[in-house]
C-alpha cells in the first residue's frame, strides 16, 4: 500500500498535468460583472471540474497549448475575446456565451456551439402583440443580423405583425433609414446589431420615438433610462446554468454538439413613464 502511494506521488510530480486534470476550460475575456454573473450560473452546483483563465490578466494566452497539455473535454468562452482565442481549438466542443459573433461563425466551425445574445423573436412578437402594435420598424445590417431577421419574419407572420425593415451597411446610414420609417410604423424594434445600434446612433431611436410617439423595444435594460419603453433582457445567471446543462450533455456523450440556441430565461423590463407618455399600458 505504501509503495503504491509513493508511486502515485512520483507520477504526479513527474506529470503535473495529472494533478490539475479537469473537464472544462473556461475562458473569460475580462473581469466584468456581467461575465461574472454568467460564471456564477455555470458554477451553480460545482458538478463539473474546471479551470478558469481570464484573458485580460495575461499578456498572451496559448489556448492550444493549454488544451494539449490539460486535455479538457470542452471549452466555455465568455465574451468575444475568449471566443476568438477558443476558435483556434477544433477537436473539442467550444461553447460560446456573451458574444454576438457566435451565429455568424457557426457555419465555418463545426465544433462551435453556444447560446446567442439574441432573445428568441417569438418573445418579442408576443410582447408586440400584447402592446397591440401591428407595424414594427427594424433597422438592421444583413451581415450582422440578417440570419435573425429570417426567423423574425416568420415569427411576426405567425403573430399577425408586419415588420417594416430597413438595411444599413454602415452606422452612418442609420439616421436616414430611421427617418424613412416616419408614419409607417407603430413601434421600433432595436436589435443587438453592432452596425445599426452604436453609441452614436442609439439616441436617434429615442428621438424618433418622441417625434413619432411610438415605443422603442430594446434588447437591454440600460436603454430604458435613455428613452426605450421596454426591453427583453436575458438572465445572465440563468444563461450560465443553461450553458452548464449543455456541457453536461456533452460529457454524457450527446451526439448534438453544434447547437446554437436562444437564452431560455428572459426578463421584461419597462419604463412606465415612457409608456404612459406614449399612451401605452405596461404589458
Amino acid at each position: 500500500m505504501r509503495r503504491s502511494l509513493l508511486l502515485i506521488l512520483a507520477l504526479l510530480l513527474l506529470c503535473p498535468t495529472l494533478a490539475r486534470a479537469y473537464d472544462l476550460l473556461v475562458l473569460q475575456s475580462q473581469r466584468n460583472p456581467a461575465y461574472d454573473e454568467v460564471l456564477k450560473g455555470l458554477n451553480s452546483d460545482r458538478s463539473i471540474s474546471q479551470r478558469l483563465v481570464v484573458l485580460s490578466d495575461y499578456a498572451d494566452v496559448d489556448v492550444v497549448r493549454i488544451v494539449r497539455e490539460d486535455s479538457p473535454v470542452a471549452i466555455v468562452a465568455i465574451g468575444d475575446a475568449a471566443l476568438t482565442a477558443a476558435r483556434k481549438v477544433r477537436h473539442i466542443p467550444v461553447i460560446a456565451l456573451m458574444s454576438l459573433k457566435v451565429h455568424s461563425l457557426k457555419s465555418s466551425q463545426p465544433n462551435l456551439a453556444g447560446i446567442g445574445m439574441f432573445v428568441a423573436p417569438e418573445s418579442y412578437c408576443d410582447l408586440f402583440r400584447r402592446m397591440q402594435v401591428k407595424r414594427v420598424g427594424v433597422v438592421y445590417s444583413p451581415a450582422q443580423s440578417g440570419w435573425y431577421l429570417q426567423s423574425a419574419r416568420q415569427a411576426a407572420r405567425d403573430a399577425g405583425i408586419t415588420l417594416v425593415t430597413r438595411e444599413v451597411a454602415a452606422p452612418r446610414e442609420t439616421l436616414a433609414q430611421l427617418s424613412s420609417l416616419a408614419g409607417k410604423v407603430d413601434a421600433l424594434w432595436m436589435l443587438p446589431d453592432l452596425t445599426a445600434v452604436t453609441r452614436e446612433t442609439a439616441e436617434a431611436y429615442f428621438h424618433f420615438s418622441q417625434q413619432q410617439m411610438v415605443p422603442v423595444v430594446s434588447f437591454a435594460a440600460g436603454y430604458l433610462g435613455l428613452g426605450a419603453a421596454a426591453a427583453l433582457e436575458m438572465d445572465r445567471f440563468a444563461l450560465g446554468v443553461q450553458a452548464k446543462e449543455m456541457v453536461e450533455a456533452f460529457l454524457a456523450g450527446a451526439a448534438e454538439r453544434s447547437l446554437i440556441s436562444f437564452p431560455k430565461n428572459v426578463a421584461l423590463r419597462t419604463n412606465p413613464t415612457v409608456l404612459k407618455h406614449l399612451g401605452y399600458q405596461t404589458p
